[in-house]
């Protein structure tokens, strides 16, 4: 298929804000202020993304007696939690195959608890009255290549024997729900995602803290953890501390206070898109308006797309760039190059919407690690819990890990801190430059082996063996 022109691609873009169209809203709230003094409290939550927010609100579910204190370096819901793709998946696993690859004894248990996860996501916005567009369409997985309707069978076989409404798609039944000539077949997981708006989700669980009496200061970093009397720890921030002997670190891939915890983690960019909304022709073209589903194709260097209420089209993925010893910075939040290759996949995807215009385009940082989902973990002797390494699936799993780090720091033995991948962790990720070398290195084997077959090389087979690498 032919790729539109550079200048059809440039006007395409032209006007696209460089900004999360999520968070370009007069709604959005305003900051509270920062900690300017000594403060003590029973619970203290480091970071105000969803893994933060959740285990705030949950702790004061559970206890409702208790003094919170959460504290986040910027605003609440400014980072992940505000610019992804509002995916809100079941899976704690980053996916069920790769759940049955490395748990394969307790899928069965991890499957159940994701999808009890997710109602329990959907009854909280329905009890907080959480305006976040909050829409069970489930995900279709569309093969874009002969050799991924393989894969697409395995995924459907196994959300069958599972119990899942799961539909297998050929290509005929695929365009009858998104029109697209680029799609072969498809794999329906019918009520496992949910789509919504991920800032006003985030902002709305903020605003659930505060009724439920969580202190939250933002502008509010802290820069470093030391231990204290009475058996409490001490966070120390530019102009003031929290005394608390429960610690909930929440920081997703941001260089927290905890270093142990950054050996395992993988800061990597991931880019998107936003469309002007489309018109009711347009809509009509692809489509996509009735069962509104999420969108995302199977290949190893995969895109997702969604519709937002007013019938924009979310469209992301594909790139996904570490930058050398782990460096975070705003100006990597825009990759030009990035948001033209994606302007030309979607117009690949879609030449029907030919003339449609892009008016937001961010970037923003995934936490992965080696075995691409969630690790959880302990420090100072049990006062402080972790839950890190989502890998682009925390809209949803982020309130388990809040779960998991309640539990242990209340020491209760749950059937939650009792999975082995709760008390597992993946291999740490190599130092530099061994680390940028084997990333770059799997990147282009990825993309390789989706221009081969889906056929993966040596480096990849050892990647696997080991458990490291980059699978998606």
């Amino acid at each position: 298929m032919q790729a539109k022109g550079s200048k059809l691609l440039a006007s395409a873009l032209s006007e696209a804000a460089p900004t999360p169209f999520w968070t370009d809203r007069p709604e959005r709230p305003h900051p509270n202020d920062p900690l300017t003094t000594a403060t003590t409290a029973d619970l203290a939550v480091i970071g105000g993304g969803y893994s933060g927010l959740w285990t705030a609100l949950l702790a004061k579910e559970r206890y409702p007696e208790i003094d919170v204190v959460l504290v986040e370096s910027a605003i609440c819901g400014h980072a992940a939690s505000g610019r992804n793709g509002g995916f809100c998946a079941a899976s704690l696993t980053h996916g069920l195959s790769n759940g049955v690859d490395r748990f394969p004894d307790e899928i069965d248990v991890l499957e159940r608890m994701g999808r009890e996860n997710l109602d329990a996501i959907e009854a909280t916005i329905r009890r907080y009255n959480i305006d976040c567009d909050f829409e069970r369409t489930g995900e279709l997985e569309v093969a874009t290549a002969p050799h991924e309707l393989e894969w697409l069978q395995e995924s459907h076989d196994a959300a069958i024997e599972l119990g899942y409404r799961s539909e297998l798609l050929s290509a005929e039944e695929v365009q009858n729900l998104v029109h697209s000539p680029t799609y072969l077949g498809g794999w329906w997981d019918r009520d496992g995602v949910a789509m919504l708006d991920p800032a006003r989700l985030a902002w709305g669980l903020r605003r659930a803290c505060l009724e439920k009496g969580v202190r939250i200061y933002e502008g509010t970093p802290v820069q470093r953890i030391s231990k204290s009397g009475g058996g409490t720890l001490t966070l120390h921030t530019p102009h003031g501390e929290v005394r608390a002997p429960r610690v909930a670190l929440c920081t997703s891939a941001f260089q927290g206070p905890l270093a142990k915890v950054s050996r395992h983690v993988v800061p990597v960019y991931d880019y998107a898109l936003m469309t002007e909304p489309l018109t009711e022709e347009q809509l009509d073209s692809i489509g996509w308006g009735k069962h509104r589903m999420g969108l995302g194709d199977a290949s190893y260097r995969f895109h997702y797309y969604r519709l937002t209420s007013d019938n924009r089209i979310l469209f992301g993925g594909y790139d996904a760039i570490y930058h050398y010893n782990g460096k975070i910075s705003p100006a990597q939040d825009y990759n030009e190059e990035t948001f033209e290759r994606l302007s030309q996949h979607f117009f690949q995807i879609f030449p029907q919407l030919d003339g449609v215009r892009f008016t937001h385009r961010w970037g923003g940082i995934i936490d992965t690690c080696g075995r691409f989902c969630a690790f959880f973990g302990r420090a100072y002797k049990g006062k402080l819990a972790y839950a890190v390494g989502y890998t682009g699936l925390g809209v949803g799993a982020t309130r388990f890990g809040a779960e998991v780090m309640l539990d242990r720091l209340w020491n209760l033995d749950t059937e939650r801190t009792r999975l082995r991948m709760v008390k597992s962790r993946p291999l740490p990720m190599p130092p530099e430059p061994f680390r940028s070398i084997g990333i770059q290195l799997t990147r282009w084997s990825l993309a390789r082996a989706d221009q081969h077959g889906g056929k993966r090389n040596l480096w990849l087979r050892i990647m696997d063996a080991t458990g490291l690498g980059f699978d998606s």
